[in-house]
C-alpha cells in the first residue's frame, strides 16, 4: 500500500515537470512591433492618449456620417444598441438613471478608450485619433458633462470632470443586519 502511494506521488510531482517543458514547437514570440499594436490602453491621466482633438460639433456631424445613429438612435436614444443619453433630469441621482457610459464612466479616458477599440461595430479601430476625440466630445455634451464648444485634446481630456465623481468606487452604506443590495432579497 505505501508503495502504491509513492509512485502514485512521483507520478503527481514528475507530471507538472513535462508539462512545463521548454518548448512545444507551436508558435512564436511576439515581436515588439506586435505588442505595440496591442498595447493601445488608455488610463485616466492619459499619458497614453495620441495627439489629436475634437469638439462636440463635429462628434454630431461623426456620429450620422458613420451610421451611429443605426444602433444607438438619434441623439444616442431609441435602437437596439444602448442608450448614450440618459432620460432622466440632471436632478435625479446619477445611480438612479440609466445605465449611460458618459454618466457612469469615471474618467473621460474611460469613453475615449471605449470609442477607440469598440466602435463602430464590425469596424472596430478604424476611427481616427480626432474621429474618437469628437465623438467622445459629442457624448459628453450629450449628457451635459462638457459645454459644446469645447475642445478636447490630449491634455484636456484627463481634466474633464466626470458626473459619477468619486462615486464609483463609493462602497455602499452597510451595517450587520441590513440587506446587503437595496433590491437583494437575502
Amino acid at each position: 500500500m505505501g508503495s502504491l502511494r509513492l509512485v502514485t506521488i512521483m507520478l503527481l510531482l514528475g507530471s507538472s515537470a513535462f508539462a512545463q517543458s521548454p518548448t512545444y514547437g507551436v508558435g512564436r514570440t511576439p515581436t515588439a512591433e506586435e505588442i505595440r499594436a496591442l498595447d493601445i490602453s488608455i488610463g485616466p491621466t492619459g499619458e497614453e492618449l495620441p495627439p489629436g482633438r475634437g469638439t462636440a460639433k463635429e462628434g454630431a456631424e461623426l456620429f450620422k456620417e458613420k451610421g451611429c445613429s443605426v444602433c444607438h438612435g438619434e441623439a444616442g436614444i431609441g435602437e437596439l444598441a444602448p442608450a448614450l443619453k440618459s432620460k432622466k433630469g440632471q436632478d435625479v441621482p446619477i445611480w438612479e438613471r440609466e445605465r449611460i457610459l458618459p454618466l457612469r464612466a469615471p474618467f473621460a479616458t474611460t469613453v475615449w478608450d471605449f470609442i477607440h477599440r469598440g466602435m463602430p461595430l464590425g469596424s472596430e479601430g478604424t476611427l481616427t485619433a480626432d474621429e474618437v476625440y469628437a465623438l467622445t466630445a459629442y457624448l459628453l455634451f450629450l449628457n451635459k458633462v462638457i459645454p459644446e464648444d469645447e475642445v478636447l485634446d490630449k491634455q484636456s481630456l484627463p481634466k474633464v470632470k466626470m458626473p459619477i465623481g468619486d462615486d464609483y468606487a463609493r462602497l455602499p452604506d452597510w451595517k450587520p443586519g441590513m440587506r446587503r443590495l437595496q433590491g437583494y432579497p437575502y
